[in-house]
């Protein structure tokens, strides 16, 4: 996946901390022409989108956050295909689910009046992401991976999330997220 704003941020000299990526436990191909590596390019691309977000947000404020995350969302989500199903970590109803790009862009920067609640999870001063995936399917023009998101702070604290993403291949050959879920893990109490 190609995010030119990050070779912008890059450019910048934003100093972009890094997405680390493990291979999944279990990879299944049923057919067609999306490659592992193409899921893995993909979701590096949005570990290392969220830290150019934060970065950009210490280095020049909310403007420019919302503008390359403005970007970031029209590149790398599917919403000019149709309603992405992207469930944030911590979106709470009535606006749990983001079906349209504006309630992206407001759970990932804030200051929205539709979307009050959101505090801007992009803006967190997140420094590295790290995605565990638990397996990855492969089928047609959809990939699915399931796993673990670990993401660092600027004060060295880690938050883990469980991840879900859906890709379709776009006309461009380029995988867009047309799934997206994110949770904290369970934890059950004693």
């Amino acid at each position: 996946m190609k995010l030119k704003t990050l070779v912008t941020a890059t450019a910048l000299g934003l100093g972009l901390g890094t997405a680390g990526l493990a291979s999944a436990a279990q990879v299944t191909h049923l057919g067609g022409d999306i490659t592992e590596e193409q899921v893995l390019a993909a979701q590096q691309a949005w570990g290392d989108a969220l830290v150019a977000i934060s970065t950009i947000y210490e280095a020049e404020g909310i403007d420019a956050a919302r503008e390359l995350a403005q970007e970031v969302i029209e590149s790398a989500y599917g919403y000019d295909m149709g309603a992405v199903l992207f469930k944030p970590t911590l979106a709470a109803a009535p606006q749990t689910f983001r079906t349209t790009p504006e309630g992206a862009l407001a759970y990932f920067v804030g200051h929205s009046d539709e979307y009050s609640e959101d505090s801007g999870f992009a803006l967190k001063g997140w420094q590295e992401v790290t995605i565990e995936n638990a397996a990855i399917l492969i089928s047609g023009d959809v990939a699915l991976t399931m796993g673990n998101v670990s993401i660092l702070d600027a004060e060295g604290n880690t938050t883990t999330v469980d991840k879900t993403w859906g890709y379709h291949l776009d006309d461009e050959g380029e995988l867009r997220i047309v799934l997206h879920h994110s949770s904290l893990p369970f934890s059950a109490e004693e």
